[in-house]
């Protein structure tokens, strides 16, 4: 599989908060990658670091370039969409397709146009007039125009209405993405965007806790329900989380034999919000 970004030992330390604590990943062409983690896991310094937006420690490497020496060359072939909008409020739809038409060497306009088409946003609305969601519909136009090999979302539909965000996101998926394309998102939203990822990796405080393909969570991990009397016995096995339901126990499991567990009580596979909050709670506990 061919990489489109590949970090070794990436730091970033803020006086003495280690934001990015040594970290390596990669992402692969054709995917769809969600950074997820808690508040001040990292997750915006390493897109930063991503789009050569602040200094790093370690290697980087994003489509073949150095992000700190060669951003220019870089954003011809990515696009960014962040979680506050940065257009003037007195820009004109028109002059900013104009704008971007004359900026930018791989912008289709008549894709723009057509997207534009499908909202209620007009050519003779000013960015002051529209919502905050048509102000994203208006990001994702121009954005989905570009032929960039790779986009980056921060928190893209923070503050939306629950109808708009799935529009986001199905746009997205239907309209935008495709095998040669490689989407990064960031977003507290989990539960929306986890059925269109690929892989997940999380965060808590500047370290991995997980680096996978969603197709391989459901090899490794498993859920057990058992009846409160087997409990005991079924936590003696290392499960990595535990929650009651309904008056059972579900405990969840990594790496262990499915057939082994079956013993105990009723399998399930975990979704990636359940792992999410086991790996996370399982960090917690270990660094109490």
């Amino acid at each position: 599989m061919s990489l489109v970004a590949e970090a070794r030992g990436l730091a970033k330390t803020y006086g003495s908060t280690k934001a990015l604590a040594g970290v390596d990943f990669s992402i692969g062409r054709g995917r769809i990658v969600g950074l997820v983690g808690p508040n001040g896991a990292g997750k915006t310094t390493a897109l930063r670091a991503l789009l050569g937006l602040t200094s790093y420690d370690g290697e980087l490497s994003v489509l073949g370039f150095d992000p700190q020496s060669q951003r220019h060359k870089l954003m011809e072939r990515a696009c960014f969409i962040a979680d506050i909008a940065t257009l003037p409020r007195w820009l004109k739809v028109a002059k900013a397709l104009d704008f971007m038409q004359a900026t930018h060497s791989g912008f289709d306009r008549g894709r723009a146009e057509s997207f534009l088409a499908q909202t209620s946003i007009t050519r003779s609305h000013r960015v002051k007039q529209l919502s905050k969601g048509m102000v994203a519909q208006l990001h994702l136009a121009l954005v989905m125009a570009i032929d960039a090999e790779f986009l980056v979302l921060d928190e893209p539909t923070l503050g939306l209405d629950l109808l708009f965000r799935k529009r986001f996101y199905e746009t997205l998926l239907n309209d935008y993405f495709d095998e040669n394309r490689t989407i990064l998102v960031t977003t507290h939203q989990f539960e929306e965007v986890e059925r269109i990822l690929t892989d997940v990796i999380f965060l808590r405080e500047g370290k991995i806790v997980l680096d996978a393909s969603i197709e391989s969570l459901g090899e490794q991990y498993t859920e057990v329900l058992v009846p409160p009397e087997k409990s005991d016995a079924v936590r003696a096995l290392g499960a990595i989380y535990e929650r009651q339901v309904f008056g059972k126990n579900l405990f969840l499991f990594e790496g262990k034999d499915r057939q082994q567990l079956g013993q105990f009580g009723e399998l399930h596979t975990p979704s990636v919000s359940d792992i999410f909050v086991a790996k996370m709670t399982a960090a917690e506990s270990l660094a109490a």
